[in-house]
Order: structure tokens, then C-alpha cells, then sequence
């Protein structure tokens, strides 16, 4: 039998396959423990997730009735997504989402940071664990209570805004009935209640950073702003980076919850987001196949701005998802 290049190449090929497929038994083997602590993850994200999303797209497809069930429910094809992309109210509830969220991205992404630097700062301990602890706790409370503090805090007779305001000479604002006041009114609220909790995660990626490179710059002569500049934010860049990028999967998604106990229809105009315009359509009034388009409508375009993120991440920077 004569022996081509076309042969040899082949035979190499196969060889290569198979070292990397025992090379990966060896891996799986050696790290056999770690997959079993995931695999509860695994079966969750798969179980309460993924076969959910598979069966969201199919009721999605079709005029879902609760009496007859997924399978006999009439096929309708892409006709909720039309419904929803050709809505007099699509265009609003974009804009409204997508600005909440700026401010979610520009504010209440960054005040983690600024406060997580802040505390790095701190050299008393005790102060420091005070005011984290503080900062913390806003997180536990339920959002029931929180709109309930700022409704009582912007009441326009006895609110201590209010208050304030006309001391000053200047005339009580109904900031709850003004939609130009709510997408800060609500931006301010998020950012109390999540601030503490989300610069955990920073004051932990700040603990990794060696303290003989700040010995080292203050032996060189760099002082606070410079060992901020070259030292620490770079120290914590990957971890801001990788939160960015999971952070923008959620741009079109708000929680709905919070606004529902805080909106009123005087204000719809820049209130009503996606899912609080779901909640009113597709859940109160029992159109179950339009919320399950609307719901997947939003898992495709965030699971596009991740990828694209991620793209431009791994191209400017060493951090990415993936």
C-alpha cells in the first residue's frame, strides 16, 4: 500500500485527536470533585432555566390557553413579536428602559467603585467596618419598605424634601407625580439600597492586590492619586470589566417589582418600561404567549449586547467572559 501525503497528514491529525481526548479523560478525572460541587449549578441553570426559555419561545409561537395546553394551543408564529415591535407604546418603553439603565451604568455601576476606594482608604479599622456595615444593610431591607421611605420622604405635605424646599422660599414639588423627576427618583433609590452590597465584590478584588507594590511606589514617591492611577484600578480592572460585561446583558430588563409599587399612571410616560407593560398585558390580563415573546424578545437582544461586549472586551483589554 502506497503511502501519500494525504494519508500522513490524516493519520497525525487522528493522533492529535486522540492525545487531546485523553489529555481531557486525564483533566476530568484529576478534577473529578470540583465537577461534582458544580454539578447542582448545572442541573439548576439547566432545570429552572434552560428548558423554561425552550418552552417560553414555544408558547411564544402560539395562542397559549391555559385550558388546552401547550400542545394543542393554535400555532401563530411571529405574531406576538409583531404585535409588540409595531405597538404605539414600543418606542416609549425602549426609551424608558434604555434610560433607567444609563443612569444604572453611569451612577449606580460606578458608586460601588467610589465606595469600595473609599474604604480601601480607610486606615481605622473599626470606622471602616462601621461604615460598611451601614452602607450593607439597605440591601436586606425589602423593596416594599424602600418605596415606602421615599414616598414618605417626597410626600408633598410632609416630606422632609418638601420641607426643605420651602424653607427656601420655593413652592412643594409632587416629585411622584412629575415624570421628569422619576427616572432620578428611582436611580437614587437603587443606588441606596445596592451600593454596600454590590462593593463587596470590589473590596475583595482589592484584597488581592499585593501591599509590597504600594511599598514600592511610596519608596519611589508616588503618592495617593498615583498609587490610585497605576496600582489600584488597574488591580481591580478585570473585575469592573467582567461586572460591565454582565451588567449590559441586562440593558433591556428592569426590575419591575420596585416600579409597579412606585409608578402611577400620571407618570406611564417615563415609567412604563418593558416589563412593568408585560406585567399589566400579559400578566393581569392573562396573555400569557405576548409576555413569553416580549420575555424572549429580551433574553435574544441581551444575549447580543453580551457577545458584542465581550468582542470588544477581549480586543482592547486582557478580561473578558469567554
Amino acid at each position: 500500500m502506497q503511502i501519500t501525503p494525504a494519508t500522513t497528514v490524516a493519520k497525525v491529525k487522528s493522533r492529535k485527536k486522540s492525545n487531546k481526548n485523553s489529555s481531557k479523560l486525564k483533566l476530568l478525572k484529576s478534577n473529578y470533585q470540583l465537577l461534582l460541587m458544580f454539578s447542582p449549578v448545572f442541573i439548576y441553570f439547566v432545570c429552572f432555566r434552560y428548558i423554561p426559555l425552550i418552552g417560553a419561545f414555544i408558547i411564544s409561537l402560539k395562542k397559549y390557553q391555559p385550558a388546552l395546553g401547550i400542545i394543542r394551543s393554535k400555532w401563530v408564529g411571529f405574531e406576538y413579536f409583531h404585535q409588540f415591535t409595531s405597538s404605539v407604546f414600543f418606542w416609549r418603553l425602549i426609551r424608558n428602559t434604555l434610560a433607567i439603565n444609563f443612569f444604572q451604568l453611569l451612577l449606580g455601576f460606578t458608586a460601588p467603585i467610589i465606595l469600595a476606594l473609599l474604604l480601601h482608604e480607610i486606615g481605622h479599622s473599626k470606622f471602616k467596618r462601621l461604615v460598611q456595615s451601614v452602607t450593607y444593610l439597605p440591601n436586606f431591607i425589602s423593596s416594599v419598605v424602600v418605596v415606602g421611605i421615599v414616598v414618605v420622604f417626597l410626600s408633598p405635605t410632609t416630606g422632609v424634601v418638601n420641607s426643605i424646599i420651602s424653607k427656601f422660599g420655593m413652592e412643594k414639588i409632587n416629585f411622584l407625580t412629575e415624570p421628569s423627576y422619576f427616572w432620578l427618583i428611582y436611580t437614587f433609590m437603587v443606588i441606596w439600597q445596592t451600593t454596600g452590597y454590590s462593593a463587596i465584590i470590589y473590596l475583595a478584588s482589592l484584597t488581592g492586590i499585593s501591599p509590597e507594590l504600594y511599598e514600592a511606589s511610596k519608596i519611589d514617591g508616588a503618592g495617593r492619586w498615583s498609587q490610585l492611577r497605576y496600582i489600584t484600578l488597574p488591580g481591580i480592572s478585570s473585575t469592573i470589566v467582567i461586572l460591565l460585561l454582565m451588567r449590559l446583558g441586562n440593558l433591556l430588563e428592569v426590575g419591575y417589582e420596585t416600579i409597579i409599587l412606585l409608578y402611577n399612571p400620571s407618570i406611564y410616560s417615563t415609567a412604563d418600561v418593558i416589563s412593568t407593560y408585560v406585567y399589566r398585558r400579559g400578566i393581569l390580563n392573562g396573555d400569557y404567549s405576548f409576555a413569553s415573546a416580549v420575555g424572549f424578545f429580551q433574553s435574544v437582544i441581551g444575549l447580543l449586547l453580551v457577545i458584542t461586549a465581550n468582542k470588544i472586551a477581549k480586543k482592547y483589554t486582557d478580561t473578558s467572559l469567554w
